[in-house]
């Protein structure tokens, strides 16, 4: 008869390394009132796009200007608006024992991002989890790993390529796809796509019919209501130039 404790060749947790696509917030500003009515502006741009991100907190800027914020009332102002802040970077050593009162992780002030990311990065939030999806082919090349997706992407996938993406079916309202390097989709894009993701600005977006909810390379985005008419519903080829995307019918 068994005794229902557990097997001691069997564990029930394993830890494994992984690397989250998350944004950082980068604080230029002390007032916490014009902190506020900005992150607004930026939630109205794409209410579902932002709601119950996962984002870490920049204190490096703000420091640097020799700038005294009170952390925990930034910390309950991205709370209030439904952002989830997963950690800390570049705080004082007061900062980060505040961080810790407020049970956020403290990160190194060195970071693997490329400037040009974290120059944007305020304008770019992705969510962390990441679905797996069916009939994905990773192709390596040069110790990149491009992705081969044939399977359509369904209202709350994520897809995820280290190099480029390539997708031969559509991409729905709803479902996200990201690149560090470009993105391609033989089909209509309803969701959101994100090329260079790592920060590379020569990034492009092909796609063969736009619907997007959101396009973006480098942290720089357009969300559907600031995509031109004449450019939708139409192959297009989505480039950036001087931080501003150039969306162009192929």
């Amino acid at each position: 008869m068994s005794t229902g404790s557990p097997s001691p060749h069997k564990t029930a947790l394993e830890f494994k390394s992984t690397s989250l696509n998350v944004p950082s917030l980068i604080l230029i500003s002390d007032q916490i009132n014009q902190f506020e009515h900005h992150l607004k502006e930026k939630i109205a741009q794409a209410p579902e796009f932002f709601k119950h991100s996962p984002v870490l907190i920049d204190l490096q800027d703000i420091n640097k200007k020799g700038l005294e914020i009170n952390l925990a009332e930034f910390v309950d102002v991205l709370k209030i608006h439904h952002f989830l802040p997963i950690g800390v970077r570049g705080g004082t050593k007061e900062q980060n024992s505040i961080a810790i009162a407020l049970h956020l992780p403290v990160h190194s002030a060195h970071s693997t991002m490329p400037p040009a990311q974290q120059k944007n990065q305020p304008k770019t939030i992705k969510p962390e989890n990441q679905a797996e999806q069916s009939a994905q082919t990773p192709v390596q090349s040069n110790g990149i790993e491009n992705k081969l997706v044939t399977q359509p992407i369904r209202s709350g996938q994520r897809v995820y390529a280290k190099g480029d993406l390539i997708i031969t079916a559509p991409v729905s309202a709803g479902a996200e796809v990201v690149a560090e390097g470009n993105i391609h989709i033989y089909g209509a894009l309803r969701g959101r796509a994100l090329a260079g993701a790592q920060g590379a600005e020569d990034s492009l977006i092909f796609c063969s019919d736009l619907h997007a909810e959101l396009v973006a390379i480098a942290g720089n985005y357009k969300v559907s209501d600031d995509i031109e008419d004449a450019v939708k519903n139409k192959p297009v080829q989505i480039s950036l130039d001087d931080q501003a995307l150039i969306i162009q019918p192929i």
